[in-house]
């Protein structure tokens, strides 16, 4: 079991992606597990067989617990004749000496190193295309598998080569950049996975299955949120052609970068201007002190096909459109991933959540403690609106987006709260942006 961060001593093994049996190759996916802080998919640490599963799904075990045994591929060899006793002696390389070294029988040795030697420059052919398979999500290889795409020809650019949504779109894009550039973007919400349903057997009225670490961590930081934070929302409704037209004139230019340019980032520079005006958004508070802090850490929340959770863009002030662009793209493959550290996931000073792309007008977020105030974008929308001009009022088309800022009034005055989100709109309707 992995070290997964200081804080952390134990983690649950939520599923293992090989069996007894498998070959793997070093840092092939090998399972999944649950800590307090994050789900992650761990690489295997060599090359070889998984010869024995120590701990099963469900299981939890302190960190650097033994939890499987992978044979290399000599010892995995081995085993083949004599079954039982030598797969327990695998583990040591002792046994090795003895059988490389019966001079005997000349037939067999000189087969014997041919093994080894034609094994490797298989797995040099295999492994680019067996690694770019392997560390592509379920999400990559489905759109792969419905376009006809072999994800070799792709060059991954997430962690290790993998191959991320990001790559196959893009790859998508480049026959048709015109036509093709938009449909990814929108079937983006209908290509994940469907969500699990409950396999009823016959007679059965009701079915019980355990909560997931993640589920349950949810629900615990949910209600010890709305337990000490008095949660107030204020919705605002904004006008997003200005920086619709801004998205639409860089996108190409974005994607030869391998960046695909959505409206969050727009909005992540327009909350960091608003937290330096109004400090008090970007702080906490214990019993008896509010606690400013100097860095802009913002939130992202990241919905999964199994839960959600909060990756931190650290630093944001420090970066241009490009470059949150690329760090929120990054966050959110590695999320899906469950490539994310603990590190990851920490120091986080405000948060965005975006459940408009799912459709929704606006909602109600709850604040992501210990911060104060959690940012909710809607839908953006094209809308009939009246325009004031110094010539007369006017109706025209225009994207609209509700942005609900759910704050806690311990601490945040409403007219305050409302100050932050005017300006938040007079910097997003201006498209006055550092690209």
């Amino acid at each position: 079991m992995p070290q997964m961060g200081e804080s952390i001593a134990e983690g649950t093994v939520s599923k293992w992606l090989k069996k007894v049996g498998d070959k793997v190759d070093r840092d092939e996916p090998l399972l999944e597990i649950s800590t307090d802080k994050v789900d992650a998919e761990i690489p295997s640490p060599a090359a070889g067989t998984l010869t024995e599963i120590l701990a099963k799904e469900g299981d939890t075990v302190p960190v650097n617990a033994v939890v499987a045994r992978i044979a290399a591929e000599g010892e995995a060899a081995a085993p083949s004749a004599p079954a039982p006793a030598p797969e327990k002696k695998a583990q040591p390389p002792a046994p090795e000496p003895p059988k490389a070294a019966e001079p005997a029988k000349p037939a067999p040795q000189a087969a014997a190193p041919p093994a080894p030697s034609t094994q490797q420059p298989e797995a040099d052919v295999t492994s680019l295309d067996e690694r770019r398979r392997t560390k592509s999500s379920p999400l990559v290889r489905k759109i792969a598998a419905e376009n006809n795409v072999d994800i070799s020809q792709i060059s991954g650019t997430g962690v290790s080569g993998r191959v991320t949504k990001n790559d196959i779109l893009d790859f998508l894009q480049q026959p048709k950049p015109g036509a093709a550039a938009e449909a990814p973007a929108r079937s983006a919400p209908e290509a994940r996975a469907p969500q699990p349903r409950p396999q009823f057997a016959e007679g059965e009225r009701v079915r019980l299955e355990p909560l997931t670490v993640m589920r349950k961590r949810i629900a615990q930081h949910m209600i010890e949120s709305k337990h000490t934070s008095a949660h107030v929302t204020t919705v605002f409704e904004v006008d997003f052609t200005a920086i619709d037209k801004l998205r639409r004139h860089h996108k190409d230019a974005y994607a030869d970068r391998g960046v695909k340019l959505t409206y969050l980032p727009f909005i992540v520079q327009a909350v960091i201007s608003g937290l330096r005006e109004f400090p008090i958004l970007n702080a906490s508070m214990d019993e008896n002190n509010i606690i400013y802090h100097r860095e802009y850490n913002i939130g992202i929340a990241v919905a999964l096909d199994w839960g959600l959770i909060v990756p931190v863009l650290k630093h944001a002030d420090e970066l241009n459109i490009l470059g949150v662009a690329r760090a929120v793209n990054d966050l959110g493959d590695r999320a899906r991933a469950k490539r994310l550290s603990p590190d990851d996931v920490q120091g986080g000073t405000f948060t965005i959540t975006n459940p408009g792309i799912f459709g929704s007008l606006f909602g109600t977020p709850i604040i992501n403690q210990p911060q104060v105030a959690i940012l909710g974008v809607g839908g953006v929308k094209k809308r009939p609106v009246v325009v004031e001009t110094k010539d007369g009022d006017f109706i025209a088309i225009r994207s609209m987006c509700y942005l609900a800022l759910t704050f806690d009034h311990r601490l945040i005055d409403g007219a305050v709260a409302d100050q932050f989100m005017a300006h938040l709109k007079k910097q997003i309707e201006s498209g006055q942006f550092t690209m």
